[in-house]
C-alpha cells in the first residue's frame, strides 16, 4: 500500500478502496488476514480510527470479516463479489461519461481499436523511451 494521500478524499475511504483493490488484484486472497488496526495506523502515521472505520465498511461491504481476538479476515468470494459491484458501478457511472467524451470527440471503433492495440503492445518504459526521441528530433 502507498502512503501518499489525496486531499480530495477522506482517508479512511482511500483506505478502503487500497484494500479493495489488493483484493482486486489478488494481492489480498480469500481466507488471508489483512494488517492489524494498529499496525496499519503505526506503519502510515493515522489515527488507528480512521483505520477501524475503513475496516468497518470492508465489514459492511460483505468483503472481510472480524474474527474475535484474531483480526481480520478476507471473506470467501469477496474477489467476486468486488468485482461484479465494480464491473456495476463502472457501467453505471463512468462508462456513459467515457462514451459521451467518445461521442463528442468523433472518434470511432476503429480508432479507439487502434489506440488499443498500441498502448497494449508497447510498454511505459518503450513509450517514454519513443517520447524522448521524438522530443530530441524535433517532432
Amino acid at each position: 500500500m502507498g502512503t501518499d494521500w489525496n486531499d480530495q478524499t477522506p482517508i479512511y475511504r482511500q483506505l478502503r478502496e487500497r484494500v479493495q483493490t489488493m483484493m482486486l488484484d489478488g494481492l489480498l486472497k480469500e481466507g488471508d488476514a489483512l494488517p492489524s488496526v494498529r499496525q496499519i495506523a503505526a506503519d502510515y502515521q493515522i489515527n488507528p480510527i480512521t483505520v477501524s472505520k475503513a475496516y468497518q465498511e470492508l465489514v459492511d461491504a460483505g468483503l472481510v470479516e472480524k474474527r474475535r481476538g484474531l483480526g481480520m479476515y478476507v471473506m470467501q468470494g469477496a474477489q467476486q463479489r468486488l468485482l461484479q459491484s465494480e464491473k456495476q458501478r463502472f457501467l453505471s457511472e463512468e462508462w456513459p461519461r467515457i462514451r459521451q467524451r467518445i461521442q463528442r470527440l468523433g472518434l470511432s471503433l476503429d480508432e479507439l481499436d487502434s489506440a488499443a492495440s498500441t498502448t497494449t503492445l508497447r510498454s511505459p518504459d518503450t513509450a517514454q523511451t519513443d517520447a524522448n526521441a521524438d522530443n530530441q528530433t524535433g517532432e
